[in-house]
């Protein structure tokens, strides 16, 4: 099994609604990514959460955390030869037209915030913002 590293990021706009994402059109999520040589776990949200929303008006909150999972597969399934860990951050923007970039993230929505646990996919990723919204995420 190889272990990488991710990170991404809880994205509220204005309206307080979260970012969230496609990705291949077979799971959700929120924006996150691959850390790439060099960068730190700030610098790949921020070009994660461009490249899967076309976001670039970021203002930091505050760091998240992390926690692990197994990659998701092209068909949206658990594939455990890949274990993440996946740093999140907590982000708000002024920005409301969302516009993705990477092309195997086709699509992201506004979602609010009751709503996006039941959208997101992985198990995990679920648990993290409930766990997010149960410590100081509500209104």
């Amino acid at each position: 099994m190889i272990h990488t590293s991710s990170a991404g990021g809880i994205v509220l706009n204005s309206e307080g609604r979260v970012a969230v994402v496609s990705q291949r059109g077979v799971s959700w999520s929120l924006p996150k990514g691959h850390i790439e040589e060099g960068e730190d776990p700030l610098a790949a949200a921020l070009r994660e959460i461009y490249e899967e929303t076309g976001l670039s008006d970021l203002e930091l909150v505050r760091k998240l955390g992390s926690y692990d999972r197994y990659r998701l597969g092209a068909d949206g399934r658990e594939e455990a030869a890949e274990l993440k860990t996946i740093h999140m951050f907590l982000f708000t923007t002024p920005e409301t037209d969302l516009a993705p970039v990477d092309e195997d993230n086709p699509e992201a929505r506004w979602v609010r915030k009751e709503e996006v646990a039941g959208l997101l996919t992985h198990p995990k990723d679920r648990a993290f913002f409930q766990a997010f919204l149960e410590s100081d995420g509500r209104d």
